[in-house]
């Protein structure tokens, strides 16, 4: 199933219905198979030793996942997180922001998943991996 938002009609759809997250996340790419999406950090995301917080990436990914259902079914704006798992394999970058791939493993008519490889832009190297579930409203 192709894409149904790109990433335009996501931001003006999180803009009109969920506002208070929609700051600081960009929509980078809507692909077939999920979305890229920029978490533009600043000092609110530090924690002390100089490296990104925990909950940031864990916003980025759960926005991520969120926005990839969004561009695939269209606004399901009540569709909400079940389930997640989140592995922090290294220190992000701080001053570096962070970038979100989010590939929708499954997306069924109840249930969605989707894996999300963090990364600070501009690096290779993953710091953080999500498994995020969740749960589809019915039409």
């Amino acid at each position: 199933m192709a894409a149904t938002l790109g990433p335009e009609d996501l931001t003006q759809l999180m803009d009109q219905v969920f506002p208070q997250v929609s700051k600081g996340f960009v929509i980078e790419e809507v692909t077939r198979s999920g979305v890229q999406v920029r978490l533009v950090t600043t000092e609110e995301h530090l924690r002390p030793g100089g490296t990104l917080s925990g909950p940031s990436m864990f916003a980025l990914a759960d926005v991520g996942v969120y926005l990839a259902i969004l561009a695939r079914l269209g606004p399901v704006t009540l569709a909400v997180t079940t389930s997640s798992s989140m592995d922090f394999m290294r220190k992000p970058e701080a001053g570096r922001d962070l970038i979100a791939d989010v590939t929708l493993l499954k997306l069924g008519r109840i249930l969605a998943v989707g894996d999300v490889l963090i990364r600070s832009d501009g690096r290779e190297e993953v710091v953080a991996r999500a498994t995020m579930t969740y749960s589809i409203p019915p039409r």
